[in-house]
């Protein structure tokens, strides 16, 4: 199935790296600054893939149609800048996968929601993305994820057809956005998940349980 691929593009959050601890911390130093309790980490970890909605959502039940939520969510989103990379890191074995493509000489590429304000200093910061031909970030396009613009817009700068492009994801928003730009589908089943956990319903072509597990498929 996977002979044809020329490239792999990945979700960032969820799939490369695990923000979920500082995303968390954002959201939960809101709650702290206005007297209430800190909440658990764990509650936070579900929806970190949905950033600023799914952190607000734990925090203050909040959802986008409170009057205050546009306020809310700047203020998060300050935090968060504030404090990116504090306990950011990434997965086990994505680096070893990082390096199995790049002796393959299969590029790779990041292509996710998260807005170049936040994407560009993050990437920048982590050794990791070095190596990337591609980041396409929400706001690189009109549409974000699952639209299939971004999609398009990681295989031009890659310089290849989209159907020669794997992308990789563990929300239901990337494998909706790469079959519709053609593109092979990998769900990543260690990542956040979101609320649905169910991942046999997306679609995917194929799912991994670890990073190092697309390597296998790849041959």
């Amino acid at each position: 199935m996977l002979k044809h691929i020329r490239a792999v593009l990945f979700d960032l959050d969820g799939t490369l790296i695990d923000s979920a601890p500082d995303l968390g911390a954002a959201a939960d130093k809101m709650r702290l600054d206005r007297g209430l309790s800190s909440l658990p980490y764990a509650l936070y970890r579900p929806l970190a893939g949905a950033g600023a909605r799914g952190m607000l959502k734990i925090a203050f039940d909040m959802t986008p149609e409170h009057a205050d939520f546009m306020a809310m969510r700047e203020e998060f989103f300050a935090n968060y800048e504030a404090a990116m990379t504090v306990k950011t890191y990434v997965f086990d074995g994505v680096q070893d996968l990082i390096a199995g493509l790049q002796a393959r000489d299969l590029p790779w590429g990041v292509v996710t929601n998260k807005m170049a304000r936040f994407t560009d200093p993050l990437t920048q910061a982590m050794p990791l993305f070095a190596s990337a031909s591609a980041i396409v970030s929400g706001d690189t396009t009109p549409h974000p994820k699952p639209h299939p613009e971004p999609m398009f817009e990681a295989a031009r700068r890659l310089g290849l057809a989209p159907e020669l492009c794997l992308y990789v994801g563990d929300d239901e928003r990337d494998i909706v956005a790469g079959r519709a730009a053609g593109m092979r589908t990998v769900a990543a089943n260690y990542g956040y998940l979101g609320e649905k956990t169910d991942i046999s319903s997306w679609g995917a072509d194929l799912k991994i349980d670890s990073p190092i597990q697309l390597l296998q498929l790849l041959g």
